[in-house]
């Protein structure tokens, strides 16, 4: 080009000049223009919406001596569809860039969910841990206040004839509650639970409460006893449905006399 004789040819050089295709001094000589030329500026400009979109999308990358040179004679030589070519490539370069971008946007959220289920397991396990914490805490505080208290008695539970090896201990207090521990229980067979009796003598056996053992047949638990109770003679663990019974049904496993 030369200034000079600069051929006023907005549509075929604005072009390539806003997507950066013309060599340093082609571009020197068409911005000399520009300063003069209001019809090449605004063409320039109408360019603005799709360069600021594809700068959203897509990474920098320069074009090839040889595409740049094809690129620049077909806008030289295609005069009368230049403008209508050029919005056609760059909607075409927009939606091919969007589609990237829309997948990658994708990838990302199933990742922020992906953290953010993490997150919420680790939270609840979390809470979760809180609450066996505190769970265990208030067994921890029951369990010293019923060995503390003044009315304290022991009761030893043997086994019986449906289960020889077992074994049991009661700490028994009608004013603070009982705490139960036992050991060898045989594994509860499906659909039955072992509930634990307090035997008065003047009234009919009373439910403690029912008892779940580990796989080693061990089992400790905390009971509240009502205070209007009268003080049990005998304690005893049935075989029974479960959820348990109003009155003894099913086999002795354990019994032991209160002193």
């Amino acid at each position: 080009m030369n200034v000079g004789v600069y051929r006023h040819q907005p549509a075929a050089e604005a072009a390539p000049y806003a997507l950066g295709a013309l060599t340093a001094s082609e571009t020197a000589e068409f911005e000399a223009h520009l300063a003069t030329c209001v019809e090449c500026a605004t063409e320039v400009r109408s360019f603005a919406p799709v360069l600021e979109a594809l700068a959203c999308t897509t990474t920098d990358a320069a074009p090839r001596t040889d595409v740049r040179h094809v690129l620049l004679a077909r806008l030289r030589g295609q005069r009368g569809f230049q403008a209508s070519w050029l919005a056609l490539a760059a909607t075409a370069v927009l939606a091919i860039a969007l589609g990237a971008y829309a997948v990658q946007l994708r990838w990302r959220v199933i990742g922020l969910r992906a953290q953010l289920d993490e997150t919420t397991m680790r939270v609840n396990a979390g809470e979760r841990e809180i609450a066996d914490l505190h769970k265990s805490a208030a067994a921890a505080q029951t369990t010293a206040a019923v060995l503390a208290a003044p009315d304290l008695a022991r009761v030893d539970l043997a086994g019986q004839a449906a289960a020889p090896s077992a074994s049991a201990r009661i700490f028994y207090s009608r004013s603070r509650g009982l705490v139960f521990t036992a050991a060898n229980l045989p594994s509860l067979p499906a659909g039955r639970i072992y509930q634990l009796w307090l035997l008065t003598g003047e009234q009919p056996p009373a439910s403690a409460g029912l008892l779940r053992p580990n796989r080693d047949g061990g089992v400790t638990a905390l009971f509240a006893t009502p205070q209007d109770l009268p003080k049990p003679v005998a304690m005893a663990v049935t075989l029974e449905p479960e959820g348990g019974v109003l009155s003894p049904t099913g086999d002795k496993y354990l019994v032991g006399l209160a002193n």
